[in-house]
């Protein structure tokens, strides 16, 4: 049965009004085919989020309405191994009280301190190091581990560009990166060309995707943060700014609000478009609210391209994205990743890779079999 996660906006929310909610969902789930699993509350942010098998949203949204009329502000389908990784659990916690009336009562908020970690693609690392790529991914990866463990951060996901690490403390999360930045910094570990981005957020706000929204933000602040220096989404220095030490301030790259934002509505942009072939420097300046010159001189201060360069180099990320998850051709990669010419698509992969698109998909064979 599909798993379910909702919100709930509610002003002035106690954690005992949200067990009595829950034991009246409890009472009732079978009538709509549900499984109340859990929630989690936060009452300074006034947010409430349950997590419910359901046959579809329809039967969550029936259910709320018809038990206690605390309606979901939004429901999105979530994955079980990804809520727990993010979160910690999927059932109530094992220290809730139990009130003298049988009311199990606790309040665990859902929000999170993301660090996202971006390395060099392995495939590449192996064409420029042979071998002793191996070692030095593994290096990477014993590293990030051991450090974010010491600090109590939970590994959300990994994939071959990095990591997701989960952290409830943002003072935590913060001490974790620098200290994973220190030791990345001998010259062997250069080579991986690692980026750290920090922001935090709720698992469910406008993305269907679980935390997904705070993702985006993160994984846009490390494309522009530079080997050098940790981005810090402005959520998260808010929470850290008393307790980060001035020493290590020049360690951080802290955009204002409005370039973080403006950052943000750049990459929602290109996510929307990249695949279609016709979208140019017109369309993307339509898109942002932007004159062409306007669009220019915010994208070079922000990213240190132009927005053709930007452009590009997403799809290009892109594609190499697509290579990995089937194989294709390359008459095909060029069309999926909104390049109309192949023999222009590769010139431009190679440029950016220094690696012809065909040798690119032989490495993968190669680590497939």
């Amino acid at each position: 049965m599909p798993l379910y996660m909702d919100v709930h906006n509610l002003p002035g929310v106690k954690a005992r009004n949200v067990a009595e909610a829950h034991q009246k969902d409890l009472a009732h789930q079978e009538e709509y085919g549900c499984n109340c699993m859990t929630y989690w509350i936060d009452e300074a942010r006034e947010k409430v989020f349950c997590l419910i098998e359901a046959p579809n949203q329809e039967a969550v949204e029936e259910m709320h309405g018809k038990t206690h009329g605390l309606i979901p502000n939004r429901v999105i389908e979530v994955n079980t191994l990804l809520v727990e990784s993010f979160l910690g659990r999927i059932y109530d916690p094992a220290d809730a009280r139990v009130s003298s009336e049988g009311l199990k009562v606790f309040e665990d908020p859902s929000y999170r301190v993301l660090l996202v970690t971006r390395n060099a693609d392995p495939v590449l690392l192996k064409h420029q190091f042979g071998p002793r790529a191996h070692d030095l991914i593994a290096s990477f990866n014993g590293i990030i581990r051991g450090t974010l463990s010491a600090y109590g951060g939970h590994e959300a996901e990994r994939d071959r560009d990095g990591f997701v690490v989960s952290f409830t403390s943002a003072t935590a999360a913060v001490r974790c990166a620098l200290e994973m930045q220190q030791k990345l910094r001998d010259g062997d570990h250069a080579a991986l060309e690692v980026r750290m981005a920090l922001n935090g957020g709720e698992p469910v706000e406008q993305s269907a995707k679980l935390f997904g929204d705070t993702l985006h933000l993160a994984d846009a602040l490390c494309r522009v943060s530079g080997e050098g220096r940790i981005a810090l989404a402005a959520a998260v220095r808010d929470l850290v700014a008393k307790d980060l030490p001035y020493d290590h301030r020049d360690r951080f790259l802290v955009l204002s609000p409005r370039d973080e934002k403006l950052l943000e509505a750049l990459f929602t942009i290109l996510e929307e478009h990249w695949q279609d072939a016709d979208f140019n420097m017109a369309g993307y300046g339509m898109a942002s609210a932007m004159s062409a010159s306007q669009l220019y001189r915010k994208t070079t201060g922000l990213t240190g391209m132009s927005p053709n360069e930007l452009l590009q180099n997403f799809r290009l990320e892109k594609a190499r994205e697509l290579m990995r998850k089937r194989p294709y051709n390359i008459a095909q990669i060029t069309f999926d990743s909104g390049f109309t010419s192949a023999s222009y698509f590769t010139k431009c992969f190679k440029k950016k890779f220094n690696l012809l698109p065909m040798a690119y998909l032989e490495y993968l064979q190669g680590d497939a079999r």
